[in-house]
């Protein structure tokens, strides 16, 4: 049972409570329905007596049967037995709160409060919600599926239900808003880290914020910035990765240009194990920012995306530019020469990569 936060937005005079969002649950203490869930998984693979479990939680057997059925309907696997029990057969695949957390190797991402949602518009727009009304550094909004889920430039981000990742990160950085970009960066770099240590797969970073296999998209990132006079309010670093798509699950638009972990192995990955590690790498990168500065990020970043002396060409929306990649610069903007020789900083654009002369 979910207890939930009662919240007024700023811009309107009105009252909602959170469960209003489609799906949408915190749970800021353990609930009974926690608590049975580590008795069964104390359990390892045995059965447990509903009087066993009804004692030590200081409910009524009908009570533990509906929380069961609760957790059933969550997606955990659990066979029942008048005479035994119940036997927890297997931990559910939703991107849930408490799955999370357990084994999560994190100070503060992840830590604290955990935003669910079976289906939401953007877990951005949640995100940014949350941070305007004070969420803590370290807040994670995550859904099973998006209706809204956006990229770059307003695209859409493909969102199909229970097949990716779909998660937003609340972060504080003490720094100007004019160093925001570097945090994109910094987030690309956490997703490959996470996808290169739990797989054998051969990652790529295309500038600034896209994770490539094999030269098609299996990751975007979308940060968000609010600030305040000459300071950063907070950030929201929107992350969406394809992890159990398959091929003839992408739309048409985007089939010869997207991927993901499973067409890549040809095996069913985990996704809460794939999400515990970007939290783990965003984390030791984000405090590598804050004591040691971007230098260190970057460096890898530029490791990763190999692309430095490549020709490419950058879309700017009203124009295109064609050059080769002289270096990334301290603040992650690309540096680019033309045929001519002239000399360009790249902001933002849609990069692809050229064929060598």
């Amino acid at each position: 049972m979910c207890v939930y936060q009662r919240a007024r937005h700023k811009s309107t005079s009105f009252i909602f409570w959170v469960d209003n969002w489609p799906g949408g649950c915190y749970e800021p203490r353990m609930s009974t329905k926690q608590q049975l869930l580590i008795y069964l998984k104390e359990g390892k693979g045995t059965w447990v007596s509903g009087e066993f479990l009804a004692h030590k939680m200081a409910v009524s057997r009908s009570a533990v049967w509906k929380h069961i059925g609760s957790l059933k309907d969550d997606g955990y696997v659990i066979e029942s037995s008048r005479k035994r029990g119940y036997l927890l057969r297997q931990t559910s695949d939703l991107l849930l709160a408490d799955e999370i957390r357990e084994g999560l190797n994190t100070n503060v991402l992840g830590k604290g409060e955990i935003f669910h949602f079976r289906e939401t518009d953007s877990t951005n727009i949640r995100a940014k919600y949350l941070a305007s009304e004070g969420a803590r550094e370290g807040t994670v909004v995550v859904a099973e599926k998006q209706t809204q889920g956006r990229g770059r430039r307003g695209r859409t981000w493909f969102s199909p239900s229970g097949e990716g990742i779909y998660t937003s990160i609340i972060l504080r950085p003490p720094i100007s808003p004019n160093e925001a970009p570097k945090l994109t960066l910094m987030a690309s770099v956490a997703v490959a880290e996470a996808l290169l240590s739990l797989t054998s797969l051969k990652i790529k970073i295309k500038w600034p914020n896209d994770i490539l296999i094999k030269g098609r998209k299996v990751a975007g990132i979308l940060t968000e910035i609010s600030t305040e006079m000459d300071r950063i309010d907070y950030v929201v670093i929107g992350v969406g990765l394809n992890v159990n798509t398959p091929r003839k699950g992408f739309s048409p638009d985007i089939a010869h240009t997207a991927t993901s972990v499973f067409m890549e192995t040809g095996k069913v990955f985990p996704r809460i194990a794939l999400l515990r590690a970007f939290l783990e790498w965003l984390e030791i990168y984000y405090e590598a920012f804050k004591t040691k500065g971007f230098d260190p990020i970057l460096n890898r970043w530029k490791h990763l995306a190999d692309i430095i002396g490549r020709r490419i060409s950058v879309d700017l929306m009203d124009n295109v530019r064609v050059g080769k990649v002289l270096d990334v610069d301290k603040d992650g903007f690309l540096i680019l020469q033309d045929r001519t020789g002239t000399i360009e900083r790249i902001i933002s654009g849609d990069v692809t990569l050229l064929s060598q002369e």
